[in-house]
Formats: structure tokens, C-alpha cells, sequence
């Protein structure tokens, strides 16, 4: 199997199934699971058997789709409470990317509208457009891949954070689509990929897509970004985001916000990639953003030579996300364009327009 010749999350509602990457298991395997109700789709999105904003998003509108299919209901009503609660459900698996939230809210919009539907019509219907989705996904990663690309000039060293490939979303990606699409259309890229501990999705995942696309990399430890900005060795600094809200602050994976004071103290652009599905112009400012915090087993179950590097009983706390001001943000990357300062103004008349 080959990353660029498959999409990370797909659904089938012949059997029905929920099939995707397991990225657990990378980058030792390759290997796709079948999720065949519910629960085995809300324990692979807290598990992080399947991660990244759009991803997630994607999983929750085809995690619907199955509880549609599975639903034993012989009324509508009866159906339509049935994926009503599959959403309440969903909803709490990962409070803070909002591609989720939005996901579900689409799904729930298309039922909402069938009324009087037949179940098996409107089970096709749900499933047709999960499936429409899916599709958008990959078209608006690609957009955005191109506005990004013209952002990197050739022969250019970067700075990527986390991971924000084809694995982070659908297909193609946010922020990696962007080194990705700069690579194909026959730019020079260097990767400079942070571990992103404690996870280390940028060590195991990003550098594994990067080996799939034939792009040069080095992996660095997350503190040493600041060395390589400091010396002038880096021209951009690349990420996605998980929530951003209506005045441009972004709430990202851990580490991120240490990274965008190194790239502005050292005057390095550090460029945000997101589709308009991660900005939540309902939350005014980033601090309003809920701030998951995972099991501290991520951070004390680290091993060096089959060691555990912490005491026995250690505490420890594990944000998975941070905070980055909108200041520190050079520009935001959409499939709508490129958003530059002011943010507050500028990112709500972006998708204004867009949607006009």
C-alpha cells in the first residue's frame, strides 16, 4: 500500500464500515482498520487512531452515516433520535477541534430537511453526502496547497509542526499539503520536522509522509526549532490548527506557540494552514477556546532503551493543545486565499464573500 494512492478515512455502507488508517501504528505499519459501529468510531477519535481537525470532522460525519446504517428504527423520528444522540456522543469524543463540531452540524442540517423521508432514503441521502464531504475535503486541501506553495520560494528550508498530511485529513493535507504541493510543482524543499512530543506525530508520521513524497528531512527535537530560526537557517514556519478563532488567535498542537515566538523574534514567517472549517467565528477571542488535557500515561510511558524515563509514580500534565496569539501569525493559508492582518476584520469578510 502506498500514501498517496489512498485516502486515510473512507465508508462503506455495503458492509457497513468506517475503514481507516490506523496511525497507532505508524511508521511501523501500514495497516487499515473497519470500524463496524459507534463506539469503535468514538474510541478510534479519542485513542487517536485517527487524528487531525479535518480527519476527525470527516470520521464524525461518516460515524453518523454508520449509525444510520446500524439503527434497528422502524420510524423516522425514531432514526432521527438515534443519530441525534450518536452526535451528543461524537461531540464530547474531542472538545477541541471544531471540524468536528462542524461536521456533525452539517449532517444534522441534512436530516433536519427529510422529514417524511422513507429510512432507507434517507440513509441514502446521509451517505451520499458524507461522501460529497470526503470529497470536498481533498479539493479544498489541494486549493490551499497552491495559494501556500506560492508562498515558499525555491530551494526553501521550513520548520513543519505535529502533522498535517494526507493522515491529518482526508487526502493531500493542510499544512504539509502545502511543502507537498511545493515539492510537486518542482520547488526544493528541506524539512526541518519537530517530534511534537509527547505523541511525537511529526517523528512518527510526518517524516513517514515526507519519506512517501520524496522530500528531504531532518527530524529535530521540539526545543531546538529555536536554534535553527535563530541562526537564520529556516525561511517559514508551517502548521495547521485545530480551532482559530474570529480575531485569528489558533489554538494548535502543543508546542506551537513557543515556536511562533522563536519565529518572530527571529523575523521568520510563520504561516497558519487551515480550511474555513477550523475558524469558529462564534468564539471572539483564542483564551475562549476549551484546552483538551489527555492522560498523563503520554508523558510518563516514554521509554530510552527500553527504560522508562520517569520516576515511578511521577506526575506530570499533558495540554494537547496551545494558545497562539493572532500577532504571531504572519498569514493564514484558506482555500479561499491567503488572510492577512487585521485579522478581526479580515477573516470574517473572507468567508462573507466566499459565501455570498
Amino acid at each position: 500500500m502506498c500514501l498517496a494512492a489512498m485516502r486515510t478515512i473512507t465508508y462503506n455502507p455495503e458492509i457497513p464500515a468506517v475503514e481507516m488508517i490506523d496511525q497507532r501504528q505508524l511508521p511501523a505499519k501500514l495497516k487499515l482498520i473497519q470500524l463496524n459501529d459507534l463506539e469503535q468510531v468514538i474510541d478510534a477519535i479519542k485513542d487517536m487512531a485517527v487524528r487531525g481537525a479535518p480527519a476527525i470532522g470527516i470520521t464524525a460525519a461518516f460515524g453518523l452515516a454508520l449509525a444510520g446504517r446500524v439503527s434497528g428504527a422502524d420510524t423516522f423520528s425514531t432514526w432521527e433520535a438515534d443519530i441525534r444522540n450518536a452526535a451528543k456522543r461524537l461531540m464530547d469524543a474531542r472538545p477541541t477541534a471544531v471540524n468536528l463540531r462542524w461536521a456533525i452540524n452539517r449532517i444534522l442540517g441534512i436530516i433536519a430537511s427529510m422529514e417524511g423521508v422513507a429510512i432507507g432514503a434517507a440513509q441514502n441521502q446521509v451517505d451520499q453526502y458524507t461522501q460529497m464531504m470526503a470529497d470536498e475535503d481533498v479539493e479544498i486541501n489541494r486549493r490551499m496547497a497552491q495559494y501556500g506553495a506560492a508562498l515558499l520560494k525555491h530551494h526553501a528550508s521550513v520548520i513543519h509542526h505535529c502533522n498535517t498530511g494526507a493522515l491529518a485529513a482526508v487526502d493531500y493535507g493542510t499544512a504539509l499539503g502545502v511543502i507537498r504541493y511545493a515539492h510537486e510543482s518542482g520547488k526544493t524543499i528541506h524539512v526541518l520536522v519537530d517530534e511534537t512530543r509527547p505523541r511525537l506525530q511529526g517523528s512518527r508520521l510526518t517524516a513517514w509522509e515526507l519519506e512517501q513524497y520524496g522530500i528531504n528531512y531532518d527530524i529535530i527535537v521540539d526545543s531546538a526549532a529555536g536554534f535553527f530560526l535563530q541562526r537564520q537557517e529556516v525561511d517559514a514556519v508551517l502548521v495547521g490548527a485545530d480551532r482559530i478563532a474570529a480575531n485569528g488567535d489558533v489554538v494548535n498542537k502543543i508546542g506551537t506557540y513557543p515556536l511562533a515566538l522563536a519565529a518572530k523574534a527571529s523575523s521568520v514567517p510563520f504561516y497558519c494552514v487551515a480550511p474555513h472549517s477550523t475558524f469558529d467565528l462564534e468564539i471572539a477571542e483564542g483564551k475562549d477556546i476549551p484546552i483538551e488535557e489527555r492522560a498523563v500515561s503520554e508523558v510518563t510511558s516514554l521509554q530510552l532503551h527500553d527504560r522508562k524515563v520517569t520516576p515511578e509514580g511521577a506526575s506530570a500534565r499533558n495540554p494537547a493543545f496551545d494558545l497562539t496569539p493572532n500577532h504571531l501569525i504572519t498569514t493564514f493559508v484558506t482555500e479561499f486565499g491567503l488572510i492577512h492582518p487585521p485579522y478581526k476584520e479580515n477573516i470574517p469578510s473572507t468567508f462573507q464573500e466566499a459565501n455570498s
